[in-house]
């Protein structure tokens, strides 16, 4: 089996490195725009093979998409950092454009590919994939919800004294401030949150994650890096293994949520095929105003997408 991770950066790197030690692939392809950079982080993680005791084979290139071809699922992590003084709307732009790119150079190699895309802004950019692909919804889809769920179940872990292993939890809506965490459908080892957690202290949690990306830019002066690259890698292998494993994803929705021709984060099954069902889950009237407003917010984005015209 194959994966190829477009974007040779900190997460995309993380991810490859993480696909290699848990032997998901035969191979791992990295491939990054500026030259020789993939082929020195290949080169690095595997030279940590022997050390870490896997075989998966690693393989840097330089934008020569014929390496990637016949790739079982591709993630994509190209793009840009919004800089000071660019807009919203600046960097959909530039992101869009590269998205675009590399999807369609990664179409044309593997044609019957998944593809993930872990690009910011994530559920405009997973949006942009799809219409360039022209794919089925079920294979192209976003890596979010697992990053988010995770910081979410740390937050909680830490506040418990628990083990974050033994936390159960469910996110809805975009990547970003209008994500929204359910703590109807939070547990720690079966056991409602609600039980445990006094609603000050979980409310600040949920605040806490909605803005965990900025925490870490503000502490580190860029984006995290582990947990997007580690959760993209648990999402290649669902589908490798064909785990049909529950996790929210960036998802098409046709109608579900009453919510249609929008990408957002839900909860699904994932599997061999890509994304094998949505799940609908009965929300209160207070949850689903919450969706719908995020909802709102990520469809304000993708029409500034649509009306780029790429």
């Amino acid at each position: 089996m194959k994966v190829s991770v477009i974007g040779a950066g900190n997460v995309g790197a993380t991810c490859a490195e993480v696909i290699a030690h848990h032997e998901l692939a035969n191979e791992v392809v990295l491939l990054d725009i500026k030259e020789n950079f993939a082929e020195g982080k290949a080169l690095d993680i595997w030279e940590t093979s022997a050390i870490n005791m896997y075989d998966t084979r690693l393989v840097g290139t330089t934008n020569d998409y014929s390496k990637t071809a016949n790739s079982e699922v591709v993630v994509i992590t190209s793009g840009l950092p919004r800089k000071p003084g660019m807009s919203r709307d600046d960097l959909i732009s530039t992101n869009a454009k590269i998205v675009k790119s590399v999807t369609e150079n990664v179409v044309k190699h593997s044609p019957n590919t998944i593809l993930i895309v872990v690009s910011n802004p994530l559920d405009v950019m997973t949006y942009c994939a799809y219409i360039n692909s022209k794919f089925p919804s079920k294979r192209v889809f976003g890596m979010a919800g697992i990053l988010d769920t995770g910081r979410y179940k740390a937050f909680l872990a830490d506040e418990l004294r628990v083990s974050p292993k033994d936390i159960q939890a469910v996110l809805l809506g975009g990547h970003g401030d209008t994500m929204v965490p359910l703590p109807r459908y939070t547990t720690i080892g079966g056991i409602p949150v609600t039980e445990l957690i006094d609603k000050a202290k979980l409310d600040a949690i949920i605040d806490r994650t909605k803005k965990g990306g900025g925490e870490i830019v503000n502490l580190l002066g860029t984006s995290a890096w582990y947990a997007p690259g580690s959760a993209a890698a648990q999402m290649v292998e669902a589908i490798l293994k064909d785990q049909r494993r529950v996790f929210p994803v960036c998802a098409w929705l046709e109608g579900e949520y009453g919510l249609k021709s929008i990408y957002l984060g839900v909860p699904v099954i994932l599997g061999k095929g890509g994304i094998e069902k949505i799940i609908e889950l009965k929300l209160s009237g207070d949850e689903m105003k919450l969706v719908n407003e995020s909802a709102k917010s990520v469809k304000e984005v993708m029409d500034v997408l649509d009306k780029l015209e790429l």
